[in-house]
């Protein structure tokens, strides 16, 4: 259950949520979403990114591909369409700018979108590994600031799943600024001091789920983990 992967997370390694995720996000679900399989467009970098950007309703399309996708490829899928690590991959990208570099040349914030994505396919080539049957790329965004310090990415080798795991950087993203954005959760949970808010999307294709992990002491949300499974069609 909740409380299984909540004690998993401890460590910062996003990965080790993983129990949880493959034990629990895939309840029956009872809200229904537009069946909507529609490519997220124009998933560009920007030169400021902050925590409020990232909405976990924007991941399912691309989870939703990634689930069709064998395990390399869909982690790759995952990870080249997450607004979030393209945004922070062109800030890391810009931080090593040197004028004689042609990615630089035009001296502005912008970067051409295929510098992006090579360096999003070396995160993947240099990062990805296999373990209980999924392929896995837990990657850590070390150049700070930034809202977010780690991301991970599954693909279900043997199953039409996908994920998508965010640890946040610091403590300034809110769970009442979560509930304004998306609403009233349709359901919560304790793990020893930790809240966690629950919210998912159904469709006649895919069943897909957002765990929150909010810290009680100031309300901020710490953790979010994004899980899709398509459904059998008969």
């Amino acid at each position: 259950m909740i409380s299984s992967l909540l004690k998993d997370m401890k460590p910062p390694t996003l990965v080790l949520a993983l129990p949880l995720l493959l034990l629990s996000l895939f309840a029956p679900l009872r809200l229904s979403a537009s069946d909507d399989n529609t490519q997220p467009s124009g998933a560009s970098a920007q030169s400021e990114f902050s925590a409020d950007d990232f909405d976990w309703r924007d991941v399912v399309p691309y989870l939703f591909t990634a689930s069709a996708l064998p395990g390399e490829q869909g982690v790759k899928a995952v990870l080249e369409n997450s607004r979030v690590l393209r945004a922070y991959v062109a800030k890391e990208v810009r931080a090593g700018c040197r004028p004689d570099k042609n990615s630089c040349a035009a001296g502005n914030d912008s970067l051409p979108e295929g510098e992006i994505s090579k360096r999003i396919d070396e995160i993947v080539q240099e990062g990805i590994f296999h373990q209980h049957q999924r392929a896995i790329v837990d990657y850590r965004m070390e150049k700070q600031p930034f809202p977010f310090s780690e991301i991970a990415a599954v693909k279900n080798e043997k199953q039409p799943q996908a994920y998508l795991m965010l640890q946040l950087a610091d403590h300034s993203y809110t769970a009442s600024q979560l509930q304004a954005k998306y609403g009233a959760p349709y359901d919560t949970d304790i793990f020893q001091w930790y809240s966690v808010y629950k919210y998912r999307l159904d469709t006649a294709r895919y069943s897909s789920k957002a765990v929150f992990e909010i810290d009680p002491v100031d309300g901020a949300v710490v953790r979010v983990a994004v899980s899709l499974k398509t459904k059998n069609r008969h």
